[in-house]
Parts: structure tokens; C-alpha cells; sequence
């Protein structure tokens, strides 16, 4: 049978609990979330949580998050999520600052440090999620009249 899109969420979920226990690295998580959302049977997802035990009835009952919210299970609250990202924009700020320096010293003359619209912009978007806690979730403007309700 196919799955929909709440079927791999709800292994999306699972993956990320069991990340957060410890039983999966942050490596196999990735991957297995990644096949949870290319996956499009209810077989190709089951085979993602096989080796994995069901705690139903070992482990407290999770409560409901409201759509969007960043849970416990969530990447964007993991450190190694943080130090990836932070990784990566400094490899990358190395790489076209290096890149940027090569062409200034071959042309002679200090050129205009466009680096700064790689590097200044996704820095921001980076601050903003590390002191603000992961993306957020845009609502509609109808999902707003359902938190007042």
C-alpha cells in the first residue's frame, strides 16, 4: 500500500525519538529521515524502524506538538545539528575568502570582497537559528483564528 505524507512524518517523528534515546547517530538518522521521505510504500517505510524497538508501553507518553513546533526528537535543537551547520559556513567562508585573495593578489590590487554576500547572509539566517531555536513554521492567517478558538 502507499503512504502519505502524515505516514512518513509519523516515522520522520519515531526516527527522531529514537536519535534523541541515543540508538540512532546522527548520521543514520539523517539517512533514514531522507528514505522516510522518499519512501513511498508503508513496506519501504517499516523497513527504516525494524531495528528499532516499538517502546509502546517502556517509555512515557509523548505529548501532541503544535504543527511546525521544533520537539525534543527535533534536529534543529540537536548540538551536532549546530556545529554541522556552523561547519560548513566556515569552510565555505574559508573557500571564497581563499578564492577572493587568489584573484585579488593575481590582478595586483585588492578586489571588492564579494564574499560578504555568501558568507553575511546565511551567518544571519545561522545566528538567528541558534539563539532562536530552529526555523519556524509560517501559519496561515486561518490558522490563527484556530489558536483563538
Amino acid at each position: 500500500m502507499r503512504a502519505a505524507d502524515a505516514d512518513r512524518e509519523a516515522v520522520a517523528r519515531r526516527l527522531g525519538e529514537h536519535m534523541a534515546a541515543g540508538r540512532l547517530t546522527t548520521d543514520e538518522y539523517e539517512d533514514r529521515v531522507a528514505r522516510a521521505y522518499a519512501a513511498r510504500t508503508f513496506g519501504e517505510l517499516a523497513e527504516l524502524t525494524a531495528d528499532l524497538p516499538t517502546g509502546r508501553g517502556s517509555s512515557p507518553a509523548a505529548r501532541p506538538q503544535p504543527a511546525g513546533a521544533c520537539g525534543p526528537w527535533s534536529p534543529w535543537n540537536s548540538r551536532s545539528w549546530h556545529r554541522a551547520t556552523w561547519a560548513s559556513w566556515t569552510s565555505t567562508a574559508l573557500i571564497v575568502t581563499t578564492i577572493w585573495l587568489i584573484t585579488s593578489l593575481a590582478s595586483g590590487a585588492f578586489l571588492y570582497f564579494w564574499p560578504v554576500w555568501v558568507i553575511g547572509p546565511w551567518g544571519a539566517v545561522l545566528l538567528a537559528q541558534t539563539f532562536g531555536g530552529g526555523p519556524r513554521s509560517r501559519r496561515r492567517p486561518r490558522d490563527r483564528h484556530r489558536l483563538h478558538a
